[in-house]
């Protein structure tokens, strides 16, 4: 039998790199934390019923990198012929709501919120730029499908992203103040993306799950001379099941960004490679409610240009199941 859910795992791993030589992804000022929360993926989800997720993700964007490297800005020459950020706090909360009919379908609605604060030095400045963002961001609206599998322990993603975030956000001082923010840090793309993913999970022993998950996303239209990259995330988690109420779990995220695209993109500076190790734990609170926390720690970046990238991802969150 472990032998039998060992050639599972080979086979959705194959399948995840089997997608890396896709164009990719969001600018990376707008990228986020690449944690996996989505329960129907992890085997959470198999009964019907309403659930409820609320995410808090915190993380700050301080380190400015260029390719595989970090950059000492007092390396950089002031004013500059390029825009020279010097970073970006985000406290973003993701609201997530999934019901399922049946073990076989379901459908999941998320709404991001976006509270971010960024500075920035403007080509060919010598002072410093602030932008203090807040309002909701992209609306994602998923379906899955669960009937491949006659135990529903692999399934199908396809669902849409809608341009309900603001795109016209502006700095609000510093020399460039009344200017547009880059469209990497508006809280939405403006455009509909096209989302599907594949998912499996199960178990490696009798305490030890496993799932994976890839899910690609490509804009299907442009808003304003700026079209976001392709994007595709994947996702793989390994958790301890024999510690009470407590549920070890440790997942490694990949993101893959492709450049952005039009007359109003940062083509030069968009679009990266990055992967993550994130440990961290679910508690079983109540029969209903679930709370988790993890960190998430790069362990490989290679970024396009010059961005400023966090060292450190930090999310808590919790599930109710009515």
């Amino acid at each position: 039998m472990i032998s039998t859910l060992m050639s599972r795992v080979l086979a959705s791993t194959a399948i995840a790199f089997s997608f890396l030589y896709a164009e990719s992804a969001l600018a990376c000022s707008s990228c986020g934390c690449t944690l996996n929360s989505d329960w129907s993926s992890q085997g959470y989800a198999v009964s019907s019923g309403l659930r409820f997720d609320l995410r808090e993700d915190y993380y700050d964007q301080t380190q400015l990198r260029s390719d595989t490297h970090a950059i000492e800005r007092a390396s950089l020459e002031i004013p500059n012929e390029q825009e020279v950020q010097q970073n970006t706090l985000n406290r973003n909360t993701i609201l997530g709501v999934d019901y399922s009919p049946s073990r076989r379908w379901g459908i999941h609605v998320g709404l991001p919120y976006f509270n971010r604060f960024h500075t920035t030095i403007g080509e060919g400045d010598t002072d410093v730029s602030t932008s203090h963002t807040t309002g909701i961001g992209d609306v994602r609206i998923t379906a899955r499908y669960q009937g491949i599998s006659t135990d529903v322990s692999w399934g199908l993603q396809l669902g849409v992203k809608l341009p309900t975030g603001k795109t016209n956000e502006q700095f609000i001082a510093g020399p460039i103040a009344g200017e547009l923010i880059d469209r990497g840090l508006q809280h939405g793309t403006g455009t509909a993306d096209v989302i599907a993913g594949l998912y499996n999970f199960g178990n490696l022993a009798p305490h030890v799950g496993y799932f994976f998950q890839a899910t690609a996303q490509t804009a299907l239209t442009t808003h304003h001379d700026f079209k976001p990259g392709d994007a595709l995330n994947v996702n793989v988690g390994l958790r301890y099941l024999h510690q009470g109420r407590f549920a070890p779990q440790l997942q490694i995220n990949a993101r893959f960004e492709g450049r952005e695209s039009g007359v109003e993109s940062d083509r030069d500076n968009s679009g990266a490679t990055l992967l993550y190790v994130s440990p961290g734990t679910t508690m079983q609170v109540s029969a209903s409610l679930q709370l988790y926390t993890f960190i998430q720690f790069p362990v490989y970046q290679r970024v396009n240009g010059l961005q400023v990238q966090p060292v450190r991802f930090y999310s808590l969150g919790l599930q109710y199941k009515l």
